[in-house]
């Protein structure tokens, strides 16, 4: 008797599992960051329209860069990572950071040999928030803690991702590549 347990739909209805699977996840704690990337760009469009210094213009055109770089690079960095889309189909599983879809990974499931269930990941175990990389443990999205989505590729690399509801992108993944296996030898 063949154990269809594993077969159904992640949510536990009894149905088959979907073909596609999409899931998020936000941390809005990144819009603080971004205002604060915002503030600085002000301050250097301030100084520079207003421009109280009297000790040259080298001082102020590099306090005003300096702030206004400041600025763009905290508040683009934030905004990357204040959502996270994971779409699983039967090619490959895609990670979208923030509203343009920046940065992007797009991992072809033939290089997935397994996908496992993090229940608990925090971004001080990954050194913060972003795309992350730790020799001993791979490569991951980290945009809040919370429960993730663990893919082991071929090459024995992994690749963390952070998502709401892990576990049906790792029901959905798993019968993915259960289809995607041979089952037997050619002609038996």
């Amino acid at each position: 008797m063949r154990d269809e347990s594993r077969h159904l739909d992640p949510t536990g209805t009894g149905g088959p599992v979907p073909e596609r699977w999409t899931g998020r996840a936000t941390n809005r704690l990144q819009w603080v960051p971004a205002v604060a990337g915002v503030a600085c760009m002000a301050l250097g469009i301030t100084l520079a329209v207003e421009a109280p210094w009297t000790s040259g213009v080298a001082p102020l055109l590099m306090a005003v860069i300096g702030c206004v770089a400041v600025g763009l690079l905290v508040l683009f960095g934030t905004l990357a990572f204040v959502h996270v889309e994971v779409r699983v189909d039967d090619r490959a599983m895609e990670v979208r950071c923030g509203h343009m879809g920046l940065p992007r990974r797009r991992i072809p499931l033939s290089h997935v040999v397994g996908a496992d269930f993090v229940p608990q990941v925090t971004p001080r175990e990954w050194g913060g928030w972003g795309c992350r990389w730790r020799p001993e443990r791979g490569t991951a999205v980290i945009v809040r803690r919370g429960e993730a989505l663990l893919l082991r590729l071929g090459d024995g690399r992994t690749f963390t991702v952070t998502v709401d509801d892990a576990m049906a992108g790792v029901r959905v993944i798993r019968e993915l590549l259960r289809r995607a296996t041979p089952t037997g030898p050619a002609g038996a």
